[in-house]
């Protein structure tokens, strides 16, 4: 243990705050080729297009994270890469290493499962990119379940970008917009007025067992308002409905003994809503506001496990640089204030599900290592853990809380 260990609170006391920066990978992942990945590093090809200059829309100069990158964010992506990661060059005074993934994807149940201690036992179905996307049996299931002659879509898009191709048709025949993507999802896009909100989120539980049955990762609904000749809008009343974890996770054991568990953001539907006490949903600025009351309020021997969603959805896959490298600024400058509030026995680990460089090809998520960054509310030595495995995160929240030996992973406390 570090030299702090013995002015620690007890197990039971400990309170553990896991976050994940979702797609903040740092490239390096061994088996990369094989997803066609060789090469991309999401978070040195975001400091290089910085330092650069190619990243100035709304920011300028070279990537500024001086809170992260103090606990070893630039060391842990050169250990992952070997990448030049221009302006995150301080010494590490935190724990601070990279992990690697063995679950046989690049999404976010894999990522979140294995870093909660449960790597994926299978393959997920991912669907062709051809038009239509979908095999008639399984558009006779969504049109069965919405009471609708037909589908619109059936193929591989964006949600903006369907949604302005479709809505106006969906306005005038009421069938549900259907559209997947390089991920292991089925979408279900409609009117949140014309179709009606309850009824699109009771048709994606409805069919959401069927697509479960072919591993099919998540069935997402995405409803949106507006009007052909304003434009269309997607609201803030998507819900996912995700497989659930084939064994107890992080989560659960937490659960289980007794302890108190928070979930900030999609945490709830990427677990089913399994081993969540509390969820608190919002955009990221409202994320990072419940993140800074949990670190006020949270109750003693607690877990807090943390999804920061739009480094991925709104940036990442629509390929913006900038906007990345400004969301990255963004939650530097946060994080700051959350870490100076950690109380004696917290532990903050600060990682991420895997990578979305926005410098590569397509809009696809990259299989990538993520750094692990690890915050103490007691002072310790800066600590280098090295290369470790996802699951290693799980066993060291469990081992900081005192769960006992759980899962797969070793801890590195």
């Amino acid at each position: 243990m570090n030299a702090g260990a013995a002015s620690l609170p007890a197990p039971d006391q400990r309170r553990a705050f896991l976050i994940v920066l979702d797609s903040v990978g740092c490239g390096g992942a061994p088996d990369a080729a094989e997803f066609g990945d060789a090469g991309a590093n999401t978070l040195a090809h975001i400091a290089q297009a910085c330092a650069a200059g190619r990243a100035d829309a709304g920011r300028s100069g070279p990537l500024h994270m001086p809170h992260m990158d103090a606990l070893g964010l630039g060391a842990a992506i050169r250990l992952a890469s070997n990448d030049d990661v221009p302006g995150l060059t301080a010494t590490p005074q935190g724990l601070w290493g990279a992990a690697e993934e063995v679950s046989a994807g690049k999404d976010t149940p894999s990522g979140h499962w294995e870093l909660a201690g449960v790597p994926v036992p299978w393959d997920w179905h991912y669907f062709p990119d051809t038009v239509p996307a979908f095999d008639d049996d399984l558009l006779a299931v969504i049109r069965a379940a919405a009471g609708t002659e037909g589908t619109l879509g059936n193929y591989h898009a964006s949600g903006t970008e369907i949604i302005a191709r479709e809505g106006a048709a969906h306005l005038r025949n009421g069938w549900p917009i259907c559209y997947t993507s390089a991920d292991s999802v089925f979408q279900i896009a409609a009117h949140e007025d014309h179709f009606g909100l309850d009824r699109l989120l009771r048709l994606c539980r409805d069919v959401a067992p069927h697509l479960h049955g072919m591993k099919v990762g998540r069935v997402i609904a995405r409803p949106f308002i507006g009007t052909a000749e304003a434009g269309f809008t997607r609201t803030t009343n998507r819900r996912d409905y995700a497989i659930a974890p084939p064994a107890p996770t992080l989560l659960d054991w937490a659960q289980s003994a007794g302890r108190r568990t928070y979930g900030i953001g999609k945490i709830g539907d990427i677990f089913s809503g399994r081993g969540v006490d509390d969820l608190r949903k919002g955009d990221d600025a409202a994320l990072m506001d419940h993140l800074e009351d949990l670190v006020a309020d949270a109750l003693p021997g607690s877990l807090t496990f943390a999804n920061f969603v739009e480094f991925d959805s709104h940036y990442g896959h629509r390929r913006d640089v900038a906007g990345y490298a400004r969301a990255l600024e963004w939650f530097d400058a946060r994080i700051g204030a959350v870490l100076a509030r950690l109380r004696p026995g917290d532990l903050m680990i600060l990682t991420a599900d895997h990578g979305n460089d926005p410098t590569w090809r397509g809009s696809d998520h990259t299989r990538e290592r993520v750094p692990v960054l690890g915050a103490r509310g007691t002072p310790a030595p800066s600590e280098a853990i090295g290369i470790r495995g996802f699951a290693d995160v799980a066993a060291t929240v469990s081992t900081h809380l005192g769960l006992g030996p759980t899962g797969p992973g070793r801890s590195f406390l």
